[in-house]
């Protein structure tokens, strides 16, 4: 059997295939608030044959978000419109999937399309927050440091937010921890310069990420598989790099992480980084192999050759795919090359050719 169709179980969900919806904010909401376009994004993929439906972050407050367009979980209105997402998405035989997350210091920007920067507070935006008052670059905000009390209500803002995914019907759950957002700021010695419990040393700085995964594990007990996304590098020659993630990757396994989504970057505005297929594939791999914990890979994966192939090597476990989905929901039907894979409703486009790759070529 293809692996990237073979199924995997974590803590007894079984998730139909390795071919996965990677987050992708669609800065399309209003308060937060998860509407039909929503519902026809995720839900396309699930028809499409993904086994997981990831939804973009969903903010665990409203400064939280990386703009006044993103989706949000702060507060239980906000369940409803997700319920009817998630059952639409169990309802096509994958599982729902939902990002938590805190944009931290890059809070308050604008929408790609409008050009990005900063939206300051006559405009509708805020103060972002962060571990230090150290600004993203120089045409970003100077974020307001939290202090420990502040820290502490964020944190219990993510466990209110996974018990509202919960209720919602989300069947697996992402910490966001990755490129350059609160969390991320927490670990980097590049962004986190704090003298208290929560800066200095490395175990100083992973404490904040460990503790939001250790208390949701205790709040929503053993069945709810809990997923990681980290940047495992930042390309700074004196920030977060590889051994440090390993280290971190151990941690958030003993606080009750299943997987890590292995990502890279966000958090120097000057990086480098060196755009190839599956450039971050080898980040996955060490992570596995160091850390003994199943990882996803992600970043310019668009062949399912090659998902393959990263599979058989076991340098990950699920292949997170984005752009790639964005272009063509169906990916995953097409690369499973099977016409009774295909939703019945469709499966009379394949009468009289019945080859899928033929219909792929010249569609």
């Amino acid at each position: 059997m293809s692996k990237l169709f073979e199924p995997i179980e974590i803590r007894g969900i079984e998730i139909k295939n390795r071919s996965w919806v990677s987050p992708m904010c669609q800065y399309s909401c209003d308060d937060g608030f998860a509407n039909n376009w929503h519902l026809v994004h995720l839900g396309s993929r699930a028809v499409g044959g993904a086994g997981l439906v990831m939804s973009e972050a969903a903010a665990v407050e409203p400064e939280g978000r990386i703009s006044p367009w993103d989706l949000g979980i702060w507060k239980d209105e906000h369940i409803k419109p997700l319920k009817d997402i998630t059952k639409f998405i169990s309802d096509q035989d994958s599982i729902p999937a939902i990002q938590l997350a805190h944009a931290g210091r890059k809070a308050s920007t604008k929408r790609p399309w409008q050009g990005r920067g900063r939206i300051e507070t006559k405009d509708g935006g805020w103060i972002p927050k962060g571990p230090s008052s150290i600004p993203f670059d120089e045409e970003s905000q100077i974020p307001s440091e939290l202090s420990s009390e502040e820290i502490n209500e964020i944190t219990t803002n993510f466990v209110k937010a996974a018990e509202r995914s919960v209720e919602a019907g989300f069947k697996c759950i992402e910490l966001h921890l990755a490129h350059g957002y609160l969390v991320h700021e927490f670990f980097s010695p590049i962004s986190n310069i704090r003298e208290d419990n929560h800066g200095g040393s490395l175990d100083n700085r992973t404490s904040f990420g460990v503790e939001i995964a250790k208390k949701i594990r205790q709040k929503i007990g053993k069945n709810i598989p809990i997923f990681a996304r980290i940047s495992v590098t930042e390309y700074h020659p004196d920030g977060w790099d590889i051994e440090s993630s390993v280290i971190l990757s151990k941690k958030l396994k003993q606080a009750g992480v299943d997987l890590i989504d292995c990502s890279s970057g966000g958090n120097y505005f000057d990086q480098e980084i060196e755009l190839k297929k599956g450039y971050q594939v080898p980040l996955s791999k060490s992570i596995k192999s160091q850390a003994e914990i199943l990882t996803g890979t992600v970043g310019l994966i668009t062949e399912n050759d090659h998902a393959e192939e990263i599979l058989n090597n076991n340098e990950a476990d699920a292949i997170f795919l984005g752009r790639e989905l964005l272009r063509n929901p169906y990916w995953s039907l097409y690369s499973q090359e099977d016409i009774k894979a295909w939703p019945l409703q469709y499966q009379r486009s394949f009468e009289s050719i019945g080859n899928i790759k033929y219909i792929r070529k010249n569609d």
